[in-house]
């Protein structure tokens, strides 16, 4: 692989953690393609998960940008109960591997681990993620964010800025 893009990707997926955790969300929205897809399945068992979203439980399914749009409009008016206060995060991504797809896109694998503090409490979350990156201009939008939540037990309200 082209180290060249291999550090663009890697300071690409730097950027939409440091958004995540900066809370801007405009910034980091416009990061994914309006027909983009955003799952986090659910675990059938201790090493299957659910593959096909439209099929099983899954934790976090969008078929499209929207739903993350509205989950910040929630969070925004205030109508989100679980974000008052809203949590301090830190995201931190490791070993990513970029793979050319035929339809001219990049597919990325990484992995993830996120710190997350609120109301007097620490957690983390950690996993593996792939995303479907399609070149635009000089960057990318994600078509595709797709998540394995590895931790065994979740103790709060898990939402898109968790992972």
């Amino acid at each position: 692989m082209n180290p060249q893009l291999q550090y663009q990707i890697e300071q690409f997926l730097y950027a939409k953690s440091a958004l995540c955790d900066a809370q801007d969300w405009d910034a980091y929205l416009d990061l994914f393609d309006e027909q983009c897809e955003y799952h986090l399945p659910q675990w059938d068992s201790e090493h299957e998960y659910t593959r096909d979203p439209k099929r099983g439980m899954s934790l976090i399914y969008y078929s499209n940008r929207s739903g993350l749009e509205d989950r910040v409009f929630r969070i925004r008016t205030g109508k989100a109960a679980s974000t008052i206060p809203m949590p301090r995060t830190l995201h931190q991504i490791s070993n990513v591997r970029i793979k050319e797809r035929e339809d001219g896109q990049l597919e990325v694998k990484a992995n993830w681990h996120t710190l997350y503090f609120r109301l007097g409490q620490s957690e983390q979350f950690f996993g593996h993620a792939t995303y479907h990156l399609k070149p635009v201009g000089e960057s990318w939008k994600i078509t595709r964010k797709h998540m394995l939540l590895l931790n065994d037990t979740i103790n709060s309200v898990l939402d898109f800025y968790h992972l």
